[in-house]
């Protein structure tokens, strides 16, 4: 099993433990709404594409509401059983899905009043790494000031450059991604003055 399929059988675990109801940390979705956009991303090449380009995104909404009311468990199974052979998401799967698992994963996992951070195995703290940088530095395009990253084992990278020192966050690449991706349910350390980690929390970094 590779590593983005153990993440995907957990998060399944997680969806049938908290029920379609449960919130996310994705604005309005449900747990149903989040499965649904993950057998909408694997399953519907049709409507997938409004998922990254905004024209197209009313046809993917429409698609993806049509699927959360569908029996939960039934789209459950299909995030279970990932994406089909003709899908181009099969042949990448262990490439790009654990970022994809992982944070959604944690989208249910900390939704509640409580949460604690799980301590992942080394192999995943590693493998997420490359997609904080890539994805940071797509987010932080508009910041106004530097922004770098560490983790506490000292590996770093810069999402803004610029002069001065601006701010750093430091954290386990698993946290530094859900920074990445605009989460703000997360354990990482902000260095820097109060006015620039003010400035770098006010970004918009939602994806």
């Amino acid at each position: 099993m590779s590593l983005a399929q153990d993440e995907r059988s957990q998060m399944v675990q997680t969806l049938l433990d908290v029920g379609p109801d449960a919130p996310t940390l994705c604005g309005e979705w449900t747990a149903a709404d989040l499965a649904a956009h993950l057998v909408v991303r694997e399953r519907r090449l049709d409507a997938s594409p409004g998922i990254f380009l905004s024209p197209l995104a009313g046809y993917t909404e429409r698609v993806q509401r049509s699927v959360a009311n569908k029996p939960f468990t039934s789209v459950v199974e299909d995030v279970r059983t990932g994406p089909p052979m003709w899908s181009p998401f099969a042949l990448l799967d262990p490439l790009i899905n654990l970022g994809e698992m992982f944070v959604h994963h944690e989208d249910l996992r900390r939704a509640g009043e409580s949460w604690t951070r799980r301590v992942l195995p080394t192999a995943v703290e590693t493998r997420l790494w490359p997609q904080v940088r890539l994805i940071g530095r797509a987010g932080h395009r508009s910041a106004p000031i530097p922004v770098h990253v560490r983790t506490p084992d000292g590996r770093t990278a810069t999402f803004k450059g610029g002069s001065g020192p601006g701010v750093t966050v430091v954290g386990e690449p698993s946290e530094l991604l859900l920074y990445a991706f605009g989460r703000d349910q997360i354990e990482v350390l902000y260095e820097g003055s109060a006015d620039d980690v003010a400035a770098v929390k006010a970004l918009d970094l939602s994806f």
